[in-house]
């Protein structure tokens, strides 16, 4: 059912930006706006991993750098049956965690410096198990076209207003419908990127506690992330706000405004939930091995 939500929201942002560019240009705004959400997304598909980790600066380590989240993640890897992906630490006091690439097989999973610090190897483990989550059903992938489609509606509601006024035959609208479009077409397409996102995190959340066997795990883990984040700072998910989704918690201090405008889900929603598969029994959990080195 939430690959199917997914699906249907992520047609109806792409429905959205075709109208866009109908109302900006009519049909060869249409098609100008088809032909480049083809062109971006092709760009996204192929380079949104090494975009994003250069932007928060990650740094790639191996076992030898990092043994203790290097180890978690081949064991819980090699548990859901997955390829090992590149795995990266941020030099970032704020704990939190994302995973990118677009497949399995060219995944990437990448941690703060501050995360590794706050949690105990079970939660870590829980953590990085949603993580993986998020790879093995495709979402790194699902939410990078999610957030270009979402980039290009917004440039084009700004296309919208410096055409609304003119005397364009191809442009039906006016300047008054112009400067509607400006404003409510970003705010309806924030608003289906946010209702994926929030779809995917409890996905997510779902099947990191089934590939770790450790849903109170998480859950422990969860609550001291939103602590954290609350409290420090993350200087270039400020900067760079569309990328805050990617997180498995909210790294922006916006997060206090509606549930409405929040990427992603109530904490206290997913500790339930989470806590009601830890009562209900899940698969045997897994068994971390305690590791000494510079991050362990």
């Amino acid at each position: 059912m939430g690959i199917m939500r997914t699906a249907i929201l992520l047609a109806a942002l792409t429905g959205f930006f075709l109208v866009i560019g109908y109302l900006v240009g009519g049909q060869s705004g249409m098609v100008v706006a088809f032909l480049v959400a083809l062109a971006m997304n092709f760009f996204a598909y192929w380079n949104s991993d090494k975009v994003v980790l250069r932007l928060y600066r990650a740094r790639p380590v191996d076992a030898a750098v990092a043994p203790r989240l290097h180890g978690i993640v081949r064991e819980l890897a090699q548990r859901a049956q997955l390829p090992m992906p590149k795995v990266y630490i941020i030099d970032n006091d704020q704990p939190n965690a994302f995973a990118t690439g677009r497949n399995p097989e060219h995944a990437a999973v990448a941690a703060t410096t501050g995360i590794l610090r706050l949690l105990d190897d079970r939660e870590l483990a829980g953590v990085m198990a949603h993580e993986l989550a998020h790879v093995k059903n495709r979402d790194t992938l699902t939410m990078t076209i999610a957030a270009t489609i979402g980039g290009a509606i917004g440039m084009l509601a700004n296309f919208a207003f410096f055409m609304g006024g003119g005397n364009n035959r191809n442009n039906p609208l006016g300047a008054v419908g112009a400067i509607l479009v400006m404003i409510l077409a970003p705010l309806a397409a924030a608003l289906i990127q946010m209702a994926i996102s929030r779809s995917r995190e409890y996905e997510a959340d779902r099947g990191g506690a089934e590939i770790s066997g450790m849903p109170a795990a998480l859950a422990s883990a969860l609550g001291k992330l939103q602590h954290g984040a609350a409290r420090i700072d993350n200087p270039e998910a400020e900067a760079n706000p569309a990328t805050a989704h990617m997180f498995i918690v909210n790294p922006l201090h916006a997060h206090a405004m509606d549930n409405l405008f929040s990427t992603h889900p109530n904490v206290e929603n997913r500790i339930a939930r989470l806590m009601a598969m830890a009562g209900g029994g899940t698969a045997a959990p897994l068994r971390v091995t305690p590791r000494r080195g510079p991050w362990g």
